[in-house]
């Protein structure tokens, strides 16, 4: 199996909570119910979309992208991180695809006094993986990887000595959602089916009526 493949089960394996749901499908719920973001508001991926600041449109017209608030090793972590979170499947492209990262880095630009938690804890990530392993978090193995994240991923069963990286990774990847899913890519792997013109309104339709039970 390769980490590719790896990476995909753990996105794609029931929660432990119970539930049966896999993460990916979490994340999408998650999205719909709430467009919570790590920025603490949803008025802040508003502004993000509306100064052309979204996923889709942070990457400079060469085709690559510089980052303005994340180090290089920063960078090469929250990219790695965020694929973690949602990878490429036969549905949609990864986060990295859907230019998660360049998002990241153009919202907290935008508001700078929410870097310090995101880069505190990218911090934190490779301060735990160096005393586990003796690495930073970028040159642990899959397997390695996963065993810190799961560590921090499930608030109700983390110990609480790591508090800290459960704040961190909530955080997180409430802002990998929120940027995957306002992307073009996003969008479509969600099947969103409004923002389509409707040249004459003939009311709601009677099937959609009855399932509301006002039909």
């Amino acid at each position: 199996m390769t980490d590719h493949d790896e990476e995909r089960d753990t996105a794609e394996s029931p929660a432990p909570n119970g539930s049966g749901m896999s993460r990916r499908s979490m994340l999408e719920l998650m999205v719909l119910g709430t467009i919570a973001t790590a920025c603490n508001g949803a008025e802040r991926t508003a502004t993000a979309v509306g100064s052309k600041a979204g996923a889709d449109t942070a990457r400079a017209a060469t085709g690559s992208y510089q980052p303005t608030v994340f180090t290089p090793h920063e960078w090469d972590t929250v990219n790695v991180l965020v694929d973690i979170i949602i990878p490429r499947d036969e549905r949609s492209g990864s986060a990295t695809d859907a230019r998660v990262p360049e998002f990241m880095d153009r919202i907290l630009v935008l508001y700078p006094e929410d870097s310090l938690p995101i880069r505190g804890g990218l911090a934190w990530l490779d301060h735990e993986c160096a005393d586990r392993f003796g690495r930073p978090f970028v040159q642990c193995t899959t397997n390695e990887r996963h065993a810190v994240l799961d560590d921090i991923a499930w608030p109700s069963r983390a110990k609480p000595e790591f508090s800290q990286g459960v704040a961190f990774f909530n955080r997180f990847r409430d802002f990998t959602a929120t940027g995957f899913f306002s992307s073009k890519m996003g969008v479509a792997d969600l099947q969103y089916q409004g923002n389509t013109y409707v040249p004459q309104w003939t009311g709601c339709p009677p099937e959609a009526l009855h399932k509301l039970g006002v039909g």
